[in-house]
């Protein structure tokens, strides 16, 4: 084990935040004491009188249809108090934008229970009864019936031809496109979604045979297909050429709290007590699930256990305890197991990837050709496929660029957004070309990622109907890059002399990173009360990230008030809270200090208008700080508190009766319920912003490998994140940390098994795809940020959820090929049998293009 321990008694955290009082600076959130006292309340802690618990029958069948059920031995057992299947599920419901357009339900998503199972362990029936071990009795005494049906759990495997489809229709989802606009119409809707076959010949698969990644035909849309500059030129002008195929892993998102719901209707609203990443935005989500008005949605979620994108705007599975109280007229509590979560919870994709990239004699890269193909599971599209060459794009901004990519369904279950979803897959598909690139060149592994990195507004992606390719709104990357590089001691350790001790070599490893950083238009809501306290109705979701609170430390600064004066009000939407941004995508930090911004510019305008009102003058005459608006230059003035007694004495605009025309219905209610309690100030994001928000964060680490037996050490890293401007430095550093173990999950071990003759998954337990641990993780883990602010947002803060995770991953990668070569593995994860058997063999042993091995 490397020797080195961090030590303990000197203080290495940043400091940020420059002159602010609150921003940039650490603070203990009011969370914090109940988390670790043991008082939060998660969906399993709550119950109510007369409470029954529900258990799931899984489908023991990857892809089939129930021919025969018989309940009557289930339904006739003491304390089985009722029984739902798909037959009691509302259809499925259209919704509608805030603009007015309809966005067509599909037919062919998931509903939580089905007759017709597309993969083994999808729920097919759930019973409710007096206890779990009744429930479970239960289903031990349902007798059930299936025609099975063709498989496939493998996306190249059905691409090939005569290979079985994952749905009676075809094996990818295809979009029609809409209809033409009509003059002066709304856009017309667009079609709902089908499901389709592609199938490529023995011709395209002839490059499998040698560990090639085939590249067959690809259907024409934007998403699937897109390309600029000279791809071909390029490569003829290439001082080097790599054509690399990479495997990237299936992984679970292991929330520690699985998606327990608990559900009961009570004058004709339903209560629904779960985990969710988005408070606000997960009551439309409800509504539409359950066919119903959201005004009749009830959600309380104050504290969620972990979701890295599985638990964006909560599950659709929630709607079985839902359904299952209205069926029995009684609260039913449905607690998922750890084996239920593995097959319910969602994953992340695996990606099947082949890159072929042109390098000049300076490491400049002239052109990409990438292929992706994604395996999807059997249900609604992730986005990782296309997300991969967007991102790819703007890292390395190549000279040229064609992308093509596949999201192929197959009978495995449900993917979904896993922290950088596609980003991560992509940045790990060229990270190890590049730092192959620079050996075989003789470059710095730094010089060759500083002359290809993003900077300024750098451009990505495709270019649109009219010519004009999309941008980032900043990029600082070349200078984490440096700094990061330095506060590694990185030269010391790439000049270190001997590499090699006896059967132990140590790898330097070096990632760039970047993902989505914000998004913009969300709402902020804030009530000043009479006795000066200032409450913030913060609708963002409490995932354990600190946002739901950091965001509202903007407002606080901005209008002078001490953090001791303030609350924040989040975890129901009973709690008339505003409209917030879904947290996933890194959004939230970005868009909700926007909005944060706006509500303290709407508040102090308020404010300056009451000073008018009441001491005489023009409201520009005033100014706002220190609990108090004030005349400019001294002079007469009023305590907050004294304004927002005024503000409810006046009525109208200033006490919530009437509320800002600009913001979203939900805001607008939630105002109009806090009418009267004292100055009740909404407002909406509506500051411009040129380009698209994205993090960056250069990562380094070090390895140390024994050839005699494979197995491997990590021990160092860093992360250098380019955020902007830093909130509130503790839970950045949770986070850049945090999810660089989530990134390196997936490069020491993290992945899905299944069982290829049999459609079953293998790797259903916590253990079978553990998330590293501490004994896993590096010896010494460090983090800094640029703190330079973005220039198109008023706080300069970006969101930082996704960004470290590829560099995690492709960091410790980088090493272990620094440290064993080029030509030993294919694929991540890296396990010890991988680089013992590589290494005897002389070149890569694993399957080089199946995952789920």
């Amino acid at each position: 084990m490397p020797s080195r321990i961090p030590d303990s008694t000197k203080s290495t955290e940043p400091q940020y935040g420059g002159n602010h009082k609150l921003i940039g600076k650490n603070y203990t959130t009011p969370d914090l004491i109940a988390k670790v006292t043991g008082r939060s309340k998660y969906a399993e802690d709550y119950r109510a009188e007369g409470m029954l618990f529900c258990k799931l029958l899984l489908s023991p069948v990857p892809h089939g249809r129930v021919k025969h059920l018989d309940l009557s031995a289930a339904l006739a057992m003491p304390g089985v108090k009722g029984i739902l299947t798909e037959d009691d599920l509302p259809a499925p419901a259209d919704s509608l934008t805030d603009n007015g357009t309809v966005i067509k339900a599909n037919k062919l998503g998931e509903r939580g229970l089905t007759n017709e199972p597309l993969y083994q362990g999808e729920p097919i029936l759930a019973v409710a009864a007096v206890d779990e071990l009744t429930a479970a009795e239960a289903i031990e005494k349902i007798k059930i019936e299936f025609e099975r049906l063709p498989f496939a759990i493998d996306p190249l495997e059905t691409l090939r031809p005569g290979g079985p489809n994952a749905r009676v229709g075809g094996n990818t989802w295809y979009r029609p496109p809409a209809p033409p606009q009509k003059p002066g119409e709304r856009p017309a809707a667009p079609p709902p979604i089908e499901v389709r076959e592609v199938k490529w010949t023995e011709a395209d698969f002839a490059e499998a045979k040698e560990g090639r990644m085939p590249m067959g035909h690809v259907p024409d849309d934007p998403a699937s297909s897109w390309s600029y500059g000279d791809v071909e030129a390029g490569f003829k002008n290439a001082a080097l050429v790599l054509d690399e195929t990479f495997v990237t892993p299936d992984t679970s998102h292991q929330c520690l709290e699985p998606r327990t719901t608990m559900a009961y209707w009570q004058n004709g609203k339903v209560h629904v007590f779960t985990g969710t990443q988005s408070m606000i935005q997960t009551v439309p989500a409800i509504a539409r699930w359950l066919n119903m008005d959201p005004s009749n949605v009830v959600l309380v979620s104050e504290y969620t256990g972990g979701g890295f994108g599985s638990k964006g705007t909560a599950a659709i599975s929630l709607i079985i305890p839902a359904l299952l109280s209205k069926k029995c007229n009684a609260p039913v509590m449905m607690r998922i197991t750890r084996e239920e979560e593995h097959f319910i919870g969602r994953a992340r994709p695996s990606l099947t990837g082949r890159m072929k990239v042109g390098f000049s004699k300076e490491g400049r890269i002239l052109a990409v050709d990438m292929f992706s193909i994604i395996n999807n599971g059997p249900y609604d599209a992730v986005g990782d496929a296309p997300t991969s060459g967007r991102i790819v794009s703007l890292l390395y901004q190549p000279q040229a660029m064609r992308f093509r990519g596949l999201t192929m369904l197959t009978n495995t279950p449900p993917r979904g957004a896993q922290s950088s979803p596609g980003g991560m897959q992509g940045i790990t598909l060229m990270e190890p070309i590049l730092a192959k690139a620079a050996r075989k060149l003789g470059l710095d592994q730094i010089a060759i990622r500083r002359i290809n990195a993003p900077e300024g507004k750098a451009p990505f992606g495709p270019a649109n109907r009219q010519g004009k390719r999309a941008y980032a709104t900043s990029s600082f990357i070349k200078q984490a890059l440096d700094q990061g590089a330095e506060k590694f001691n990185r030269n010391e350790r790439v000049a270190r002399n001997p590499k090699r001790i006896g059967t132990k070599v140590r790898g330097v490893g070096v990632s760039m990173s970047c993902y989505s950083g914000g998004s913009v238009g969300f709402d902020g809501l804030t009530l000043i009360k009479p006795d000066g306290r200032i409450c913030f109705q913060s609708g963002i979701g409490n995932l354990g990230t600190e946002s739901v609170i950091d965001v509202h430390r903007v407002t606080a600064e901005m209008l002078g008030v001490p953090w001791e004066k303030c609350d924040v009000c989040w975890g129901s939407n009973t709690k008339n809270v505003a409209w917030s941004c879904v947290s996933g995508g890194s959004q939230t930090t970005h868009a909700m200090t926007r909005a944060a911004h706006a509500v303290a510019i709407e508040a102090k305008r308020r404010l300056q208008e009451i000073a008018a009102k009441t001491l005489g003058g023009r409201p520009e005459d005033y100014e706002v700080a220190n609990e108090r608006v004030f005349r400019k230059g001294g002079g007469v003035g009023m305590t907050l508190a004294q304004a927002a007694q005024k503000a409810i004495q006046l009525g109208g605009i200033y006490d919530g009766h009437e509320t800002n025309p600009d913001v979203n219905r939900y805001t607008k209610a939630s105002a109009k319920a806090l009418a009267g309690q004292g100055l009740v100030v909404s407002a909406r994001d509506t500051y411009p912003r040129d380009g698209n928000t994205y993090s960056y964060v250069a990562s380094f680490a070090e390895v140390e490998v024994d050839v005699e037996t494979g197995k491997y050490h990590l021990v160092d890293f860093l992360a250098y994140a380019d955020v902007g401007s830093v909130l509130h430095p503790r839970a950045l550093g949770g986070q850049v940390m945090g999810r660089s173990i989530l990134g390196i999950g997936h490069a020491i071990g993290q992945k899905w098994v299944m069982d290829p003759e049999q459609g079953a998954m293998l790797s259903r337990r916590f253990h079978h795809s553990k998330p590293p641990t501490i004994l896993d993780i590096p010896a010494k883990m460090e983090w800094a940020a640029l703190d330079i602010p973005d220039p198109e947002t008023p706080v300069g803060s970006r969101g930082i959820g996704e960004p470290p995770v590829g560099g995690g991953c492709s960091a410790i990668l980088n090493a272990l090929a620094d440290a064993v070569g080029d030509e030993v593995f294919r694929r991540a994860p890296v396990n010890a049998d991988t680089i013992l058997a590589s290494l005897e063999a002389g070149h890569p042993t694993q399957h080089p293009l199946m995952a789920h091995i």
